[in-house]
């Protein structure tokens, strides 16, 4: 077999092995959809208005819940039209990968829901640890992931741990809860609806 030859069979095989590893359902959509959800979520708990620590953590874990089936259900109907199965090995390490930063975000607003005087009056904290938080579930799923999603992650990190300075700062100490509906809706609202507009005019579309 002349060397060029099998040169070019071996990166055959590396760009299927690869592609097999990767998780290829598109982002697009998703990130589009959740994006809606986060910044109608904060506009109506800014407007109703939603205040209390358990009100608070109530409000958000099921809009996070409705985002998570939301995803499911995109990903599921692309991996139908795709006839591909939807729990495939990347799906199973992505989930592996967010999973315990996510389930670290939901233990982290049990003492706000059980309504701990504590937990009352720093409510403002939880929107900045959770971007840290989804950040890091980002990050830990762009290794199994194509474009950049890492970054994407990164930019919640930072986001967070700089809301979380400026809470905490001694100058702007308990700000209102109607700011910490504002900054969920500008992180996870707005946030996703700007990196689904990206993706939408940049990742090749799933065909269902």
């Amino acid at each position: 077999m002349d060397p060029r030859d099998a040169l070019d069979q071996l990166e055959t095989i590396r760009l299927l092995m690869e592609r097999s590893a990767l998780y290829r359902r598109a982002l697009g959509p998703i990130c589009l959809a959740i994006g809606f959800l986060g910044a109608a979520a904060a506009a109506a708990a800014y407007l109703l208005p939603i205040q209390g620590s358990t009100s608070y953590a109530l409000w958000w874990l099921g809009t996070a819940a409705a985002g998570l089936l939301i995803a499911f259900t995109i990903a599921r109907k692309q991996a139908v039209g795709a006839a591909e199965p939807f729990w495939s090995p990347p799906t199973r390490r992505v989930a592996e990968a967010v999973l315990p930063p996510l389930t670290a975000g939901a233990l982290l607003a049990v003492p706000f829901i059980l309504g701990e005087d504590w937990a009352k009056r720093v409510v403002w904290l939880l929107p900045a640890l959770w971007m840290i938080l989804y950040g890091c579930a980002l990050h830990a799923a762009g290794f199994f992931m194509r474009r950049g999603i890492r970054l994407f992650g990164w930019a919640y990190i930072l986001g967070g741990s700089g809301l979380l300075l400026w809470w905490t700062c001694p100058l702007n100490q308990f700000p209102p809860v109607g700011d910490a509906h504002v900054a969920m809706g500008l992180g996870f609202g707005i946030g996703h609806l700007a990196y689904g507009v990206y993706l939408h005019f940049t990742e090749k579309s799933v065909k269902p």
